[in-house]
């Protein structure tokens, strides 16, 4: 009876997956494109006093999250900063309190289902580091495709600014201009560089503030660049010119490199897919001869030493095709 309930169970949970996979793939697209498509609207028939528009204020806006007292306590250690900091990079709305929640929910649920499915207590364990770690694994990916999007847009940004200062506009006006004119997240992050230089924060402290929250290297040759232009003088609409120029020469080499590596990068893929999906298709095949896997304590080091070996050489492989530019 038990084995009838876990097979219903993973029948029901299969179907759920694909129905789900199959709605999000049709049907999400038009969803969020058209949510798009209302907030532009939105923004342009909407009066320019409206009192539905987004005040900026001297204070910034903080989650504080279900736990506020531990959401203090995290933000007071050198770690809990960092974390902010990353969480806050990854554009997701969500305090550190809500993250370690949503992580201690994932955990058990992941735990459950792993050590239901392999019949072992040593599942929970591993369903559990797999389920702690999603939420982070999730903020990281966003986390990058947020800093990847604003270093492709970074150099259309500054030759707007060098257009600004061409026309004769304070160097403030062009961070401004961007600030008005560019998307996510380029447009929010020079907006909070213009806040604070505009309510009394030096130029300095406001750029450097932008370097820390966006820490790529162009960034900083920007707010370098910038900073001694002030102190010595010269064309500064010229400077931002030439390097919107670099970092866009940069990015052609960049694409390059990532053609001439896909071959290796795909190798790597391929060689950690394949000891799982082999494992299942046997599970399948012949599952008597799988489950000694399972049941025997050679079988169960035998799984572990795997996963550490595949996760070696993927990470080998990955540094080897990773090339610097």
């Amino acid at each position: 009876m038990g084995a009838v309930v876990f097979i219903l169970s993973m029948f029901v949970l299969g179907a759920g997956a694909v129905f789900g996979a199959y709605y999000a793939f049709t049907k999400l697209p038009g969803m969020m494109l058209q949510r798009k498509l209302d907030a532009r609207l939105d923004e342009v028939v909407r009066p320019a006093d409206d009192p539905q528009k987004e005040a900026t204020g001297l204070v910034k806006s903080r989650h504080e999250g279900p736990l506020p007292a531990f959401e203090k306590l995290v933000a007071a250690s050198a770690r809990g900063s960092a974390l902010t900091m990353w969480v806050e990079q990854s554009g997701v709305k969500i305090s550190i309190s809500g993250l370690l929640l949503v992580a201690l929910v994932c955990a058990l649920i992941f735990g459950f289902i792993v050590a239901a499915a392999l019949r072992m207590s040593v599942g929970w364990l591993g369903g559990m580091v797999v389920g702690a770690a999603l939420p982070f694994m999730f903020l990281r990916v966003k986390r990058t495709r947020r800093l990847r999007a604003f270093e492709e847009a970074f150099p259309e940004a500054l030759d707007l600014m060098a257009r600004a200062l061409k026309a004769g506009h304070a160097f403030a006006t062009g961070l401004k201009m961007v600030a008005d004119e560019m998307p996510e997240p380029i447009g929010p992050e020079f907006r909070k560089t213009f806040d604070e230089q505009n309510f009394g924060l030096p130029m300095k402290d406001s750029l450097n503030n932008l370097t820390e929250r966006i820490p790529h290297l162009d960034v900083k040759f920007f707010s370098t660049a910038v900073l001694i232009q002030r102190e010595t003088g010269g064309n500064l609409s010229e400077i931002l010119e030439n390097l919107a120029h670099v970092v866009r020469e940069r990015f052609k080499i960049l694409r390059q490199v990532r053609v001439y590596t896909a071959h290796g990068r795909m190798t790597g893929y391929v060689l950690l897919a394949l000891p799982a999906f082999l494992g299942v298709a046997l599970c399948f095949i012949n599952p008597e001869h799988m489950q000694l896997l399972f049941r025997e304590r050679m079988g169960h080091i035998m799984l572990g030493a795997t996963v550490v070996m595949q996760t070696i050489g993927y990470i080998w492989i990955k540094q080897v095709v990773k090339i610097e530019v």
